[in-house]
């Protein structure tokens, strides 16, 4: 019988054309994704295989594995080559692509997957790895064209078919060709709704007549008869079923050449399906080789040689004769990772051969074997879940040493075998990797409870230090942080403690008064922490208190020197990265208050710097923020809306997304598109629900320009001053409080906001001009309101300096000074155009109209939205760079950017021109320059 791989590409010639023609497209920098549907056996893989056979560029290939859905990402992390133990797997030889920044990357994952990254409470693990896969793939790409293909996408988790989603849009700005293989069934929700965003779908339908003939003619090696066509109908078309249901015909001597030289089949009982033609074939095969195909399918559809010896006990020189007849029988093919079944049905023939309980018994075995082969924590989970109870008490001394590891790389799975560990008998270390891993799912309560039992049982200071601060998380994400200081304070009572756990409880007692608003007890906490221990993680954490401390009282330059302290007393710890982080962000955000806009941005690119090399999003996520907010103050709008849509709301803190949000909403309020501004604060909702009564300063003030925008004024006051204490950073509303206090006549909060606004002026600028500029508002001063646009404009702040501008102009018609009312119209008006706040700009001319003073002369601003004359500035700068064949990291070294907010702007540069890929771009722009 005929074996060739071009027997089951028969009638897929269109199919591989579109393949081939997408693969040719990628040479010239156009990337694409697709989807090839089809029902098991009808040839996906090997047409995707055969296309890519002859392909220069690096082609990638993961799978999903039915048995194996619970370990997030795995078809990504093997595809793309990313191991937890940082090495490549048996026979796998180092990817000739790597470069030092891929290596970096793979480096940074892995850290990731063994815990030893700061993520957010309640963020997966996973999310996490995603966002580092999407750029380690960012990364390849930048080297040249790139294939990837994930099959068997009807098996992966929710994460990777996320992922997927994600790429498939990212096709447009990357060399990519991204190829998703799935079944029609099963069809959860996140795969039916990859199908439906992806670009292309290319469905593999069942065989017509005239090509089994020709599939029939290639296996039996001559024209069948009439008898061999019609049970080779019974196949219904499907390439595997008709190859298997001849090849069991060969193997059984029932076929024959006829005289007229037909090749005939003997009368005899046929498989009736695919799976019997499967299990027939297996039939033939010895029993020591099925023994050895059995062990193999519990490894997954691949798997190396190494781990069968492993897992079977038997030398790699005894497996090599059942390995070779498996091979010979078509069962078994080789594989990046050494060897793999021909196909997942036949995998699953072999599994479910064996009854539950003895598969539940073999896994944990193999589990066992494999983890005392010192393999990576992964592929041992992989065995144990599958395992049940079988095997729970050794399963416990090996999560052990593994737990931090799982709990980094997969927390559920963690708490899946934890819990199964657990029930065995109490143990204290295992209690606390639970309680984090609980915390780290989103699950506080739980993780609460676990904590609190944990501390019945009297364990070590560290696990008791330990607990007690997974405990006080959980009540603080959980609003319930004045419950935690009674257990914090019995904690600080109790005998046997060193100075470094007392001081380590100083400080979790100090942040959670802090976290109450409770500042003189936070700051004596805090200093008694540290002048009781030189502990350095005591000490950096104390320093953190103290700088919010003054942060919170205003005391802004106190709160400067106390940065520089805890900054140097966390450098080179690695333990105390994520402090170092927070310590930068929050530097940044008091350069800013203080006007000091170079030294915030310079803060913040350091913390950008290291969070991408260390791969912590939630901070990376809180830099993004923190710059989108100081691009909203000074006037970098563009920017702004690119940097806070640089990263999902899921890897963020509710908080940041709520801000980040807010100031999208601000913006589009601003330049005249409620409807975008809508959309953001409907997508800020799910996540301020998360957040308590804690209230942000962006989503208040876009709710408040939200009721402005549908004209009432009264609804959109009582957002700014209801809970007026509540909100964080109540001071960039205060002035548009008395503004708005003013218009709907309550003059007596008007007076009472200004005199707080004019308690806390200091030497800055900014300050000065909001005093000036409420006074100016309640007295209806045209001098003071132009003077608070003059501080607005020292203190580099455009959209307050028109506010102030327009506020002076109306000011000069009340006392009928038309010629000064007209030049701070104008003046307004310009600032306006400058920031493209349609909205604004409708507005002024309405009140100049009906004030009947003629408009002054103005700048002409952006009118269009599409084309090279809508891209802003900075996307101006951005797709020249893209036409010099820069990438995106060089295109951020060059411009100090994020290269993820990069990549954001190369997206809405494709959306304003119209265009499909990078490679467009620079057409478009020689095109433009031919004339």
């Amino acid at each position: 019988m005929a074996r060739s791989g071009s027997v089951s590409l028969i009638g897929r010639d269109p199919e591989l054309g579109r393949l081939v023609g997408w693969l040719r497209d990628l040479r010239t920098g156009r990337g694409h994704a697709i989807l090839v549907e089809g029902e098991p056996g009808i040839g996906k893989s090997i047409l995707v295989k055969t296309a890519c056979a002859e392909t220069t560029f690096p082609v990638f290939w993961g799978c999903g594995d039915e048995l194996g859905q619970d370990i997030p990402l795995v078809p990504l992390l093997d595809g793309l080559r990313v191991h937890s133990v940082n090495e490549p797997r048996v026979n796998e030889p180092r990817p000739t692509e790597s470069s030092a920044g891929t290596d970096a990357r793979r480096d940074t994952i892995a850290r990731l997957m063994r815990g030893e990254v700061q993520i957010a409470p309640g963020m997966d693990v996973s999310t996490a790895v995603a966002e580092h896969l999407l750029a380690l793939l960012e990364e390849l790409c930048a080297a040249g064209p790139v294939v990837l293909v994930v099959d068997d996408l009807q098996w992966a988790d929710r994460h990777t078919i996320a992922l997927c989603g994600r790429l498939a849009r990212l096709v447009r700005q990357l060399p990519l060709l991204f190829i998703g293989i799935t079944r029609p069934v099963p069809r959860q929700a996140d795969l039916v709704a990859l199908r439906r965003s992806m670009p292309s779908r290319m469905r593999l339908t069942r065989l017509g007549d005239a090509d089994v003939l020709k599939l029939v003619t290639v296996l039996a090696g001559g024209t069948p008869s009439d008898r061999l066509l019609r049970l080779s109908t019974g196949a219904a078309g499907n390439p595997l079923y008709v190859t298997e249901l001849v090849g069991s015909l060969a193997r059984g001597g029932r076929l024959f050449v006829t005289e007229s030289g037909m090749v005939e089949t003997t009368t005899g009982r046929t498989p009736r399906s695919l799976s019997a033609a499967i299990a027939e074939r297996l039939g033939f095969l010895p029993e020591p080789v099925l023994d050895v195909l059995r062990t193999a399918a519990l490894l997954g559809a691949d798997f190396s040689v190494q781990d069968l010896a492993i897992v079977s006990g038997q030398a790699t020189a005894t497996l090599i004769p059942s390995i070779e007849e498996a091979r010979a029988a078509g069962i078994l093919t080789e594989s990046a990772d050494g060897m793999a079944f021909r196909h997942p049905l036949i995998r699953m023939a072999l599994y479910e051969q064996l009854p539950v309980s003895v598969r539940a018994a073999w896994h944990a075995e193999a589990g066992r074997a494999l983890a005392a082969a010192g393999a990576s924590v992964d592929r041992v989970a992989r065995q144990l879940l599958p395992a049940g109870d079988a095997g729970a008490e050794w399963m416990a001394q090996w999560l052990v040493d593994a737990a931090p590891t799982l709990v980094g790389h997969a927390p559920k799975v963690a708490v899946e075998l934890l819990r199964r560990a657990l029930a065995t008998g109490p143990h204290d270390e295992l209690s606390w990797r639970l309680a984090d891993a609980l915390y780290q799912t989103g699950e506080p309560a739980e993780a609460e409870l676990v904590a609190s039992r944990a501390l019945l049982g009297a364990p070590p200071p560290d696990l008791f230090v330990e607990l007690h601060r997974i405990m006080a998380q959980c009540r603080s994400l959980a609003g319930k942080s004045v419950e935690a200081l009674p257990a914090l304070k019995d904690a600080l009572d109790t005998p046997g403690l060193t100075t470094a756990h007392r001081a380590r409880l100083l400080v979790l007692t100090a942040r959670t008064h802090r976290a109450l608003g409770q500042v003189d007890d936070a700051e004596a906490l805090a200093t008694a922490a540290l002048e009781q221990t030189d502990d350095r993680f005591a000490t950096g954490w104390a320093l953190h208190v103290l700088t919010l401390v003054a942060m919170m009282r205003g005391a802004m330059v106190e709160a400067l020197p106390l940065f520089e302290r805890a900054l140097a007393v966390s450098a080179g710890d690695p333990e105390l990265t994520d402090l170092r982080l927070l310590l930068r962000i929050n530097q940044a955000v008091t350069f800013g208050d203080l006007d000091r806009y170079a030294e915030a941005v310079a803060a913040v690119g350091q913390v950008r710097q290291e969070a991408e090399r260390t791969g912590s999003l939630v901070r990376l996520s809180q830099a993004q923020s923190a710059m989108g907010q100081l691009l909203l103050d000074t006037g970098g709008w563009d920017g702004a809306l690119a940097e806070v849509d640089v990263l999902p709301n899921e890897v963020k803190d509710p908080s940041v997304v709520c801000c980040d949000r807010g100031v999208a909403a601000v913006i589009s309020f601003h330049r005249g598109d409620p409807e975008t501004a809508r959309t953001n604060l409907d997508a800020a909702a799910p996540y301020e629900s998360q957040m308590g009564q804690r209230v942000v300063w962006a989503l208040s003030l876009a709710r408040s320009l939200d009721a402005e925008y549908t004209g009432d004024p009264r609804a959109a006051f009582a957002e700014l001053v209801t809970g007026l204490d509540d909100k964080a950073d109540i001071e960039d509303l205060l002035p548009d409080a008395v503004r708005l206090a003013v218009q709907v006549g309550d003059l007596t909060m008007a007076s009472s906001i200004t005199a707080r606004v004019e308690s806390n002026v200091d030497s800055g600028p900014r300050r000065r001009a909001a005093a000036l500029y409420c006074r100016g508002l309640l007295d209806q001063n045209p001098a003071q309101l132009l003077e608070a646009a003059a501080q607005y404009s020292t203190a580099g702040r455009p959209l307050p300096r028109a506010k102030a501008l327009e506020a002076a102009a109306i000011a000069f018609v009340a006392v009928g000074d038309r010629t000064s009312a007209r030049a701070a119209f104008t003046l307004a008006g310009n600032v306006y155009e400058d920031l493209a706040a349609t909205w604004d700009i409708a507005r002024l001319a309405a009140i100049q109209r009906s004030a009947g003073i003629r408009r002054g002369p103005r700048v002409a601003h952006r009118k269009a939205s599409h084309g090279w004359e809508s891209l802003t500035p900075t996307e101006s700068t951005i797709a020249a760079l893209v036409v010099s064949g820069m990438t995106n990291r060089q295109i951020a070294a060059r411009l100090f950017l994020s290269p993820r907010t990069v990549g954001t702007h190369v997206s809405h540069i494709l959306t304003k021109l119209g265009v499909g890929s990078r490679t467009d771009i620079a057409r478009e722009a020689a095109s433009r320059a031919s004339g």
